[in-house]
């Protein structure tokens, strides 16, 4: 049996939502079937907050074990890194989390904003807010690179805002199974961080064929007008859609690149900043010489169906 300790900083409460919609596994088979007890959850717990506070006190003793720490939202370091600004009973909940990182067997951050500062950690952050071992793409938050857990892991990083449901309970189900997990650069699980949300996006065929939309509501690609970070966003919202039903893109919303360190970038997100006629940010993988050459001639290529569908709104 696992115990699992989940606390909320710096946070809107969407990843805990978020979780509630994930099927494979659910989030209460999580219980019921992969050896997981709840020790707490600030939302779905029914003991009284005597009882919160007596789990704290019993695993900072060690009386308590703790082999999964979740942390849903940014750390908020100020007034002068002091982290009063997000206290509970007179502690700042950096120290909190701090105490119960050192129990615990494994660290997951759960969603941008832990992982990486995220939507509270944009410019001007008034809070001084960082994530939990990332200071957006920068390595080192409230715990320096080289932290370990006490099963000799770094923070594992679950990014989205929110993050996605089977990203949160397929990793806390490995874990509790005892099976490894590979990590990327930023500490993400591969498994859900190594494929685009253009893989899988319904509307590749008009990127491909560089049939854009330059406004909202259209069926053509997003990407070269609109601000879509779908061709550079590591994530699995395509590939395991949303409900099982939808995404962002599918719905003719631009991808926001939420599960990057830099979300939300300082920019408008409805638009596709350039040099000149050229996206400034190409697709991964992409060539800046030789991508307007191959979109000319990809557009003098489009079948009429493509251009059709692109009329047809």
């Amino acid at each position: 049996m696992k115990t699992l300790f989940w606390l909320q900083t710096g946070a809107c409460g969407g990843d805990s939502l978020a979780i509630l919609s994930a099927e494979a596994p659910s989030f209460e088979q999580l219980f019921s079937s992969y050896g997981i007890e709840l020790l707490w959850h600030p939302s779905l717990s029914h003991a009284p907050m005597k009882r919160h506070d007596e789990l704290l006190e019993e695993i900072a003793s060690g009386a308590q074990k703790l082999d999964i720490l979740c942390i849903e939202g940014s750390i908020i370091t100020a007034p002068r890194g002091t982290g009063l600004f997000d206290s509970y009973r007179g502690r700042a909940r950096m120290e909190i989390a701090r105490t119960l990182a050192e129990r615990a067997d494994y660290v997951v951050a759960m969603g941008t904003c832990a992982s990486f500062g995220g939507v509270h950690a944009a410019g001007p952050n008034p809070s001084d807010c960082i994530g939990l071992q990332f200071d957006h793409e920068t390595p080192g938050g409230l715990f320096p690179p080289d932290w370990r857990s006490r099963a000799d892991m770094p923070v594992i990083n679950i990014a989205g805002c929110p993050a996605h449901p089977h990203a949160m309970t397929q990793t806390l189900a490995a874990i509790a199974k005892g099976m490894p997990l590979r990590l990327d650069s930023l500490n993400r699980p591969s498994a859900f961080f190594s494929t685009l949300v253009h893989q899988g996006c319904t509307r590749n065929e008009y990127h491909e064929y560089d049939v854009e939309d330059v406004e909202l509501g259209g069926r053509a690609c997003l990407f070269f007008n609109l601000g879509c970070q779908g061709p550079l966003t590591q994530a699995v919202c395509n590939s395991d859609l949303w409900n099982g039903v939808n995404s962002k893109t599918r719905a003719g919303v631009p991808c926001f690149g939420c599960t990057a360190p830099t979300f939300p970038r300082e920019a408008d997100l409805f638009a596709t900043a350039k040099i000149g006629d050229i996206p400034l940010r190409l697709p991964v993988g992409v060539e800046r010489a030789r991508y307007m050459a191959y979109k000319n001639l990809a557009r003098a290529a489009a079948p009429a169906r493509v251009q059709a569908k692109k009329m047809d709104v």
